[in-house]
């Protein structure tokens, strides 16, 4: 006969028996007697027991935590109940196992559990032991990693004193956390309910752990009040064939002298087998237990049973392992037996009669399985374990937890996930701050600015891509509104509308001077640099609609381009005017050389005048051309699509060679104002160029500190008012005389002035002609 000791621990209390625990080691005993009765496993070999009663001094951690040391250097231990994460410990507990998962697993679930409803302010009780130490601690470790704060956390032993009981119930009744987990073993958590019924707890959503959430003794009405709705993770379920049938037929006769079943019987039937005890009925023997409804008849919820179950056939196939090395021989060497060391894990791998399979990692634990069970009433208004979920450690991360939620009841079987928060979430447009001395849970909301975002329960906020800000609940990012001058607005259609009217102008100046051409005053007004200054003109008109649109590598390049040439051959054409005066009246040469030589220095000078410009630009688009330019300083909540200069100094260098051209022109026009004649352009070009220096003198700080698409507008407003400025200043004299005062387009009316001079008329008439 084999001899082992198997650590199954039946609770005994001092005042009753504990229906469940008293199962489990019934469970011990069947699954022995299947493998004394079995041919395969084991054979020719009995296995005997021996169960201790612990009275329910210490929990079963604590207790397999003992049996570890002493049992060390000649056996292995499995447990059934032992769920410390200390036992996985293989230098302490190199002989432990367990079929059982590890609280590792457990405590991590509990936190995913706990995060995937949104409970961050939560409070904890646990056992005084290892079990709840231990449990607790890698509970708290997993929910911090999950942005969960505990409120507080507090601790309980069966042999507590009642202050102290009643100490931590007041804790949990003031506490602002309205989800308790409860790592807690049966007996406290049995104490604690009593002391809570007593404080009249009720609203709070408990989680529990595996130790009490299926315990059928605790799922009494008196406790459905406080527990009705209450979550946890449990050992999965199981049914082993032919238990109920043995746990029947459980009898004192079976063995006599066993003192336990005899208490089982009287605790079952509230009788007594003593015969001397007064107002207690005597039993009979002949009750029945099929009669019965109790813990330990009940095979509905067979979990731990399972695991009772699983590890007296893991010790059987140990040992069937560690028999192997008589086989050879023709009898079983015993002393082989005891002289083999530890099988390895891999040689306990089996298949119970379910199918279920059995083994050990390297830690000596199984794997980690729970199922979640959520406590609800049925129709009777009894409370009964719904399974609403699982986990399985095995799967990679994010598939590990399952759950219907649809299938959940919470407490005061409402349906609506309850809340449990030390601050509510910020609304849009907020971050959190944490206030000083409270856990980060605990913050006050701050606003956002108009360029970040926040994500939900997030502590700061985000800020969005340049090219995006905020929408208006501040939740997500959007793409910014792109402004630039466009057609479509009314300030770009009144631009283009003054520029195409500028142009439309000019062309019907040209068509006037084109219809009068032979007249003494176009001629005297040299009709060349005349006709050649109204098509510079016009285009200044038209550059104006390149500033306008959306800007693009080539607008931008065109736009500054045109700009500067246009005005530089404008402003070139009338210097050659203004040049072309000066010299005829200051011409000393004989009177049929002046035109000859003014024509030739007159389209010299505009050619001159304009190449130069030309010249710059070209430099200027080598080097650094204008590009398109999405500005986000200005404005947050939009980009202002501009063109960038590329090179500064480029542009001012062009805007500064046209201002060098109208202030030589202003100065030579200024001087040639009080020649001798009835029609003098001098006067005329002194008073374009005051207006165009003016104009684009004030350009200077407008365009500086114009924001946005303004300076774009002002842009077009300097081109339009210094065109404006040089068409009717020059041309609309002339006009006037054309078409309203035509006997003042006569030879003698051009030329009256300088006869009464006495000069020739011959040496001016050149000047003004061709």
């Amino acid at each position: 006969m084999l001899f082992f000791l198997i650590n199954n621990h039946v609770t005994l209390s001092f005042y009753r028996l504990n229906f469940r625990e008293f199962r489990f080691a019934q469970t011990m005993i069947f699954a022995i007697e299947e493998i004394n009765n079995s041919s395969s496993l084991l054979p020719n070999i009995s296995v005997g027991y021996k169960i201790f009663d612990s009275c329910g001094s210490t929990l079963p951690s604590t207790l397999s935590k003992c049996y570890a040391y002493i049992f060390v250097c000649f056996l292995f231990q499995i447990s059934h109940f032992s769920t410390c994460a200390c036992l996985s410990n293989r230098k302490e507990h190199p002989s432990f196992f367990r079929t059982i998962p590890s609280d590792y697993y457990q405590s991590r679930a509990l936190a995913q559990l706990v995060k995937h409803f949104g409970w961050t302010w939560v409070g904890a009780v646990r056992s005084d032991n290892d079990y709840g130490n231990n449990g607790m601690a890698t509970f708290i470790e997993a929910a911090t990693q999950e942005g969960i704060c505990v409120e507080y956390s507090e601790a309980i032993s069966w042999t507590s004193l009642d202050e102290q009981v009643e100490r931590v119930v007041r804790v949990i009744k003031t506490g602002t956390a309205k989800v308790v987990v409860a790592f807690l073993g049966y007996d406290e958590m049995d104490i604690l309910l009593e002391e809570a019924l007593r404080q009249n707890i009720t609203g709070l959503q408990w989680v529990g752990s595996e130790s009490w959430i299926t315990s059928s003794n605790l799922a009494l009405r008196k406790y459905s009040g406080i527990l009705t709705g209450s979550i946890g993770f449990a050992i999965k379920k199981a049914k082993i064939a032919g238990l109920q049938e043995f746990l029947l037929q459980v009898h004192p006769s079976q063995d006599p002298q066993n003192h336990i079943l005899r208490e089982f019987w009287e605790e079952t039937f509230g009788c007594s087998f003593q015969p001397s005890l007064q107002g207690v009925k005597q039993c009979s023997g002949s009750e029945r237990l099929r009669d019965i409804k109790n813990p330990f008849t009940d095979v509905s919820e067979l979990r731990i049973s399972n695991n009772v179950y699983k590890a007296v056939y893991a010790v059987a196939h140990a040992m069937h392992s560690m028999l192997k090395c008589g086989e050879k021989s023709e009898e079983v060497n015993m002393s082989c037996t005891w002289k083999s060391i530890l099988p390895p894990k891999e040689d306990v791998n089996f298949s119970l009669q379910s199918g279920e399979k059995v083994y050990f990692d390297e830690r000596g634990d199984p794997p980690a399985t729970y199922q979640l069970v959520n406590w609800q009433k049925n129709s009777a208004g009894d409370t009964v374990f719904v399974t609403v979920g699982s986990y399985d450690a095995s799967l990679p991360d994010g598939k590990q937890f399952t759950i219907k939620e649809m299938n959940l009841t919470w407490f005061g079987e409402s349906k609506q996930v309850p809340i449990s928060v030390c601050s509510e979430s910020c609304f849009p447009g907020f971050r959190q701050a944490v206030i000083k001395g409270k856990p980060i849970c605990c913050f006050s909301c701050i606003a956002c600015a108009i360029y970040m975002f926040f994500h939900a329960d997030s502590a700061e906020c985000s800020p969005c891509p340049l090219e995006y800000w905020s929408n208006e609940d501040h939740n997500k990012c959007v793409p910014k509104v792109i402004e630039f001058l466009s057609y479509e607005e009314t300030m770009g259609a009144l631009l283009a509308g003054f520029s195409l009217f500028g142009a439309s102008l000019t062309l019907v100046v040209s068509f006037v001077f084109f219809w009068f051409r032979h007249t003494p005053l176009v001629k005297a007004s040299n009709s060349e640099l005349s006709f050649l200054l109204l098509l510079s003109l016009t285009l200044c008109f038209l550059c104006a609609l390149t500033f306008i649109g959306q800007p693009t590598d080539w607008s931008c390049m065109l736009r500054h381009v045109a700009f500067g040439i246009t005005f530089a051959l404008c402003i070139s054409c009338i210097l050659t005017k203004t040049i072309t005066v000066v010299i005829a009246f200051t011409a000393k040469r004989p009177a049929n050389t002046v035109p000859q030589c003014s024509v030739l220095l007159q389209r010299m000078g505009v050619l001159g005048g304009t190449f130069l410009q030309v010249l710059i630009c070209v430099v200027w688009l080598t080097l650094a051309p204008p590009f398109p330019h999405k500005n986000t300083v200005y404005a947050a909540e939009r980009i202002i699509l501009e063109c960038s200069l590329g090179s500064s100094i480029g542009f001012w260098v062009v805007l500064g060679y046209i201002g060098l051209l109208a202030v030589l022109c202003l100065i030579l026009a200024f001087l040639a104002r009080k020649l001798p004649d009835n029609f003098n352009e001098a006067k005329f070009i002194t008073f374009s160029m005051l207006i165009f220096i003016a104009v684009w003198v004030t350009f200077i700080p407008a365009y500086v500190s114009s924001p946005g698409k303004f300076t774009v507008a002002v842009e077009i407003f300097a081109i339009l008012a210094s065109s404006f400025g040089l068409l009717f200043c020059i041309f609309a004299p002339k006009c006037y005389i054309l078409l309203l005062k035509p006997e003042r387009n006569t030879k003698n009316h051009m030329m009256g002035r300088n006869q009464e001079a006495g000069v020739p008329a011959g040496s001016r008439t050149g000047a003004f002609s061709l």
